[in-house]
């Protein structure tokens, strides 16, 4: 059969038959990724927001007053509060009880008007429904009309009817739901991720207790907050240098919306925002985003030129960019009827929101400014440190670039990069001091992994400026060779490698260069965290003979268990402690940490970096108290320090 008889076979093939139609919970198990974002952790978690994001709507309402969310068992969440209960009365156009009915059909639920929720986060419709259809079980209990009633589902169709049971006196919701493990990748709870995110809840709900329990490992915790997202920055700005006398805190309550800000600056280049549309996280932003950040550069401008530390001749203005270096926010939006980028929620659309927030900004903190000229002479002045360093990292970026050109990425010698051009499997491995380095050098596959030493510690940019710090000849040699750019310039199509991978030495002074890195990753190249780019790896700290045998322990623990074994068999050993990676010659550094056929890496994740950030804010920066709590708290748990 020739190609064109094939291609009418194909087509006289393709009939109204071969369309799927996928009807509702089908679609959703079908094809999960289109409603929670994905079938791994942030997707597993995800059916816990879903379920507590209900809860927390009869909160704002003005009925629940409590929310427990609890980890059952390893692989079963339960979540309850004491609202009014999910209705169990007959839906007229379904002819099943409302309780059934918003369990199992999309877009069915009480949030599409405003007569019972003038506002909330579950506008789709969908949420439980989707929890429903990817759980493998799902148990739902209501206290509702004086009696406790049940029904119980199996990927999100039920399997009992709605049963009444014995009589209460009180209401509330209460679901039970196991994760189908045929569709998520893994079914593991972060308790720290859920915490997070209960922390939150509480923070933008005031008066909400807010309990968690992780009954498999005994844990308990529990938040309760008045002061709302006040409490929240004051959180965010924890041992942290603030640059004004406190945060500015912006209220404004209308028919159509509540609007929540508060924002301080701190003395850093690190930006922390967080941006919430009826108690949903906008990881990406949004229209109101847009709106805050405008409306700061519009006052902001004329505040400095009122002040006279904006001038005209300068030929100078305030950016969205500037405004961003060192803020430090939280803005909490609510609102009838929000439009969110995908069921995720991530991103909000609403067009009138930006100059809605924008206007709000502008009047508010006009008014503020003008009572609090201390304060706006104190703001401004830190803004305009980011101008200088936005124009004096232009001119280094500048030079980078130039010298990138004209070295031909040699790095002075630095560098010793690799053969292939096949960037997934190209490695960057950065290693400490020239032993290292030349062992590294010598020992690696040159077809791809590349070797970058570093002379001594790099810069701490817990300290220093952004134009300080793009000058430091260590921090400029990474950006270069990483080929991505820095800070607002960053661009991940320009990455040279498919892994970054820190390998210093298993000491004190290792362990500080790797936190330093971390923290430079975290701030100023973050997107090689999200997308899972960067690693450490795990160089062994033993090596024990038994004759022509030789063995690598990664510690204490193991180099224990192998000289127990070896000394069951009568062998003379020898244990060999490695201080660092210099100390190993090319072909132990290439079997122990480089082959990637037995080496172990670490994969560092963005809460991996956070943690290191939070640390260092602690350990290096200028209060002192926080470093004293720390150091008094942990100081019984270091065994070895070294000086």
């Amino acid at each position: 059969m020739d190609k064109e008889d094939k291609n009418k076979t194909h087509y006289h093939d393709y009939k109204a038959s071969s369309i799927q139609v996928l009807e509702g919970i089908e679609a959703v198990r079908k094809r999960p990724g289109m409603y929670i974002g994905g079938t791994g952790s942030d997707g597993l978690h995800h059916l816990i927001w879903e379920v507590v994001a209900n809860a927390v709507d009869e909160s704002l309402a003005g009925y629940a007053k409590n929310i427990t969310v609890e980890i059952v068992t390893n692989n079963q969440i339960k979540v309850s509060d004491d609202g009014r209960g999910i209705p169990v009365d007959i839906h007229p156009k379904t002819k099943k009880s409302a309780l059934e009915t918003v369990l199992t059909v999309l877009h069915a639920g009480g949030k599409f008007e405003q007569k019972v929720y003038k506002s909330a986060g579950g506008l789709h419709g969908v949420g439980i429904s989707v929890v429903n259809a990817l759980s493998k079980y799902l148990k739902a209990e209501v206290k509702r009309d004086g009696y406790i009633w049940t029904q119980e589902y199996r990927c999100g169709k039920a399997i009992s009817a709605l049963k009444r049971g014995r009589p209460a006196k009180d209401s509330g919701t209460t679901i039970l739901f196991e994760p189908d493990d045929s569709i998520f990748t893994k079914i593991a709870f972060d308790r720290k991720k859920i915490l997070e995110y209960l922390r939150h809840q509480a923070y933008l709900t005031p008066y909400l207790h807010i309990n968690f329990i992780d009954s498999p490992n005994d844990f308990k915790y529990s938040f309760y907050f008045e002061k709302g997202i006040k409490v929240f920055i004051e959180h965010l700005i924890l041992n942290k240098n603030i640059v004004l006398d406190d945060y500015i805190y912006i209220n404004q309550i209308d028919n159509d919306y509540v609007l929540d800000v508060a924002f301080t600056y701190s003395e850093s280049a690190e930006n922390i925002e967080y941006f919430f549309t009826n108690n949903i996280i906008n990881s990406e932003g949004g229209t109101h985003a847009t709106g805050f950040r405008y409306g700061l550069v519009k006052v902001l401008n004329k505040v400095a030129r009122d002040l006279n530390l904006l001038k005209d001749k300068d030929n100078l203005s305030i950016t969205v960019d500037d405004i961003r270096g060192g803020l430090i926010s939280v803005l909490s939006l609510r609102i009838n009827e929000p439009q969110f980028e995908g069921q995720t929620k991530s991103k909000l659309g609403n067009p009138e929101v930006k100059s809605l927030v924008e206007n709000v900004i502008v009047s508010k903190l006009e008014e503020y400014l003008h009572k609090n000229p201390s304060q706006a002479r104190s703001l401004v002045t830190r803004i305009l440190l980011n101008v200088q360093a936005r124009k004096a990292a232009r001119a280094a970026k500048e030079a980078i670039f130039k010298k990138r050109i004209q070295a031909g990425l040699t790095l002075s010698g630095k560098l010793a990069d690799c053969s292939s051009r096949d960037v997934n499997q190209r490695e960057l491995f950065i290693v400490e001091g020239d032993s290292a380095g030349g062992s590294a050098k010598q020992g690696r596959d040159r077809n791809f992994q590349a070797v970058l030493p570093l002379r001594g510690k790099i810069l701490n940019v817990e300290k220093a400026s952004v134009d300080k710090i793009i000058k430091s000849q260590e921090i400029k040699n990474l950006i270069i060779a990483l080929g991505t750019g820095f800070g607002n310039d960053f661009n991940l199509d320009g990455l040279r490698y498919g892994k970054i991978i820190i390998a210093t030495d298993a000491d004190s002074d290792g362990n500080h260069i790797r936190t330093l890195l971390l923290t430079l990753f975290y701030r100023f190249l973050k997107p090689l965290l999200e997308n899972g780019f960067v690693y450490v790896a795990q160089p062994p700290l033993y090596k024990i003979k038994a004759g022509k045998d030789v063995y690598y322990a990664y510690n204490d623990r193991e180099k224990e268990k192998i000289i127990k074994e070896l000394h069951s068999k009568k062998a003379n050993i020898d244990v060999q402690r490695y201080k660092g990676l210099g100390e190993m010659n090319p072909e132990e550094l290439w079997e122990t940490t480089l082959n990637p056929a037995f080496r172990l890496l670490k994969k560092v994740t963005i809460e991996d970096a956070e943690e290191a950030d939070r640390l260092f804010t602690i350990l290096m920066g200028e209060e002192v108290g926080p470093r004293r709590n720390f150091i008094e708290t942990y100081a019984q748990e270091v065994k070895n320090l070294d000086i």
